[in-house]
């Protein structure tokens, strides 16, 4: 039995390389303890501003045999998503992992190939597939899976190949053999910290959701408050500071994820380019991307806040 479980382990790894996965960790499934009361009190703090279902499933967040029956095992992933390229110096930017296609259909589809070869070659194994969309606490299984640590800007780090990654799950009704956390190497650097213009990151370890440029340009729905007026650094969608000025960033590779290569329209867009967006263009240049998700209006918004 051990035995198969250390053979179906190392053949799931396998299989998310051949993927095109960076890494894979495996945990066993059960409670988050030291997760509970750090989200009941980013909660009750206000953090996640008005991403009201932030506070749906509470319960669920923090056990997955809640949210996938029989569970034994979180199958944690990380795919590339560092650009080779990146946009005009000189626009306004938007954060790296929103240049090409949309991320949840990138990874949704490679999860369901991994969870089919899973079932091909060890039999009946039922699992769901979740990517940044359920009550899924992403980093916390990918750090308890020991692929990276929890770093000061509340990012998963690791230190051969930074930040820029996306995190997904496979949950599991298959016992497997269980990676172990690895050490946390900020020591005593605080560059996302005194980075961060509208001071998001409270103190190390807690990012308050409500004052991330993240935030603003993309879950706020309303107007930008006036008081964030020049503290914006020329984001209009998302933003990537705390993980630019991150020393282990240093170590990021370019993907090789044709389907996160941008369209080439968004590498020369001039700031005047932007100024004048049309819908159209909005809808050829982002087409299929993450970027629609604050639709045109929005962006429109964005942008006339950094005027």
């Amino acid at each position: 039995m051990i035995e198969n479980k250390s053979k179906y382990s190392q053949f799931i790894k396998s299989e998310a390389k051949r993927l095109g996965f960076l890494s894979c960790g495996i945990s066993k499934a059960g409670f988050l303890e030291t997760e509970a009361p750090r989200l009941e009190s980013w909660l009750k703090n206000n953090a996640h501003g008005q991403m009201a279902y932030m506070e749906n499933h509470f319960d669920k967040r923090l056990d997955p045999t809640l949210l996938v029956e029989d569970s034994k095992s979180v199958v944690s992933l990380l795919l590339n998503y560092y650009p080779s390229e990146i946009q005009n110096p000189e626009s306004p930017k938007i954060s790296k992992y929103a240049y090409g296609q949309d991320y949840h259909f990138v990874i949704k589809e490679k999860l369901k190939e991994l969870l089919f070869s899973i079932q091909n070659e060890i039999g009946e194994v039922s699992g769901r597939a979740f990517v940044d969309s359920a009550p899924v606490l992403d980093k916390a299984w990918a750090a308890k899976s020991g692929l990276g640590w929890i770093g000061k800007n509340s990012n998963l780090l690791t230190k051969s190949v930074g930040s820029f990654y996306f995190i997904a799950e496979l949950i599991l009704d298959l016992e497997l053999e269980y990676d172990h956390a690895v050490t946390n190497h900020c020591g005593s650097c605080t560059a996302c910290i005194d980075a961060c213009p509208t001071e998001a990151i409270a103190a190390p370890y807690v990012v308050d959701g409500s004052k991330c440029i993240s935030y603003f340009t993309i879950e706020l729905k309303e107007n930008i408050p006036s008081e964030m007026k020049g503290k914006f650094d020329d984001w209009a969608f998302g933003c990537d500071i705390c993980q630019d000025v991150c020393p282990w960033n240093k170590f990021s590779k370019s993907h090789n994820e044709p389907l996160f290569n941008p369209n080439p329209d968004l590498l020369t867009m001039t700031r005047k380019d932007w100024q004048e967006i049309t819908e159209e263009t909005f809808r050829t240049v982002f087409k299929n991307s993450a970027v629609k998700r604050t639709k045109f209006e929005g962006l429109r918004r964005n942008l006339d806040f950094l005027k």
